[in-house]
């Protein structure tokens, strides 16, 4: 396998995409790429900037990066998808991708604390997932969470991660995405 660096790592998330979007996405109805690719859609028609576009784009590809079958969360296990998808671009994108990135499930956890609504607009595997990832936050955990510099766009991110599940919407290619990911990408 070539190393992955600032002049390919375009070309690796591409061929990821292309090889591992088909997937299905934690029993949704969309699959992986159609999920990412939605969001970063939805991201683009809220007039978005291009770090949180792209973040949108890449907030799930931590689901690839690890190789944790969609089977262990079915076991009950939390697979830290965030955490991994944030750290392996944190070396090739700015902080203003990465941490909506590393975020999007901590915002989740947020929004089912202080949104009486927003628990509604979760799908039955979203509110699988939310129960392995720790729940709706505790009051301290509000608190610090509301102090990241990046919070709107983390919330931002979470309602468009749970819009992006509509197999029967049609989206752009990665490819139209392409030019945007590589302006963003970091040497």
């Amino acid at each position: 396998m070539t190393k992955i660096n600032s002049d390919n790592i375009v070309n690796h998330i591409e061929d990821v995409f292309k090889r591992r979007g088909a997937e299905s996405y934690l029993g949704e109805d969309v699959t992986m790429a159609q999920h990412m690719l939605q969001a970063a859609q939805c991201a683009e028609q809220s007039g978005a900037d291009a770090s949180l576009i792209v973040a949108a784009l890449l907030h799930d590809i931590g689901h690839y990066k690890n190789e944790i079958p969609e089977s262990v969360l079915a076991k009950g296990m939390n697979n830290f998808h965030e955490e991994a998808g944030a750290n392996f671009l944190e070396d090739y994108f700015p902080t203003s991708v990465v941490e909506p990135i590393r975020q999007h499930v901590s915002a989740k956890r947020y929004l089912c604390s202080v949104k009486s609504d927003y628990f509604e607009r979760l799908t039955q595997a979203s509110i699988h997932t939310l129960n392995l990832q720790g729940g709706p936050m505790s009051k301290d955990e509000v608190k610090e969470f509301e102090k990241n510099i990046y919070l709107d766009d983390c919330i931002k991110l979470r309602y468009w991660d749970e819009e992006a599940k509509d197999s029967s919407k049609s989206h752009p290619q990665f490819s139209y995405f392409r030019p945007l990911v590589e302006s963003l990408v970091q040497y």
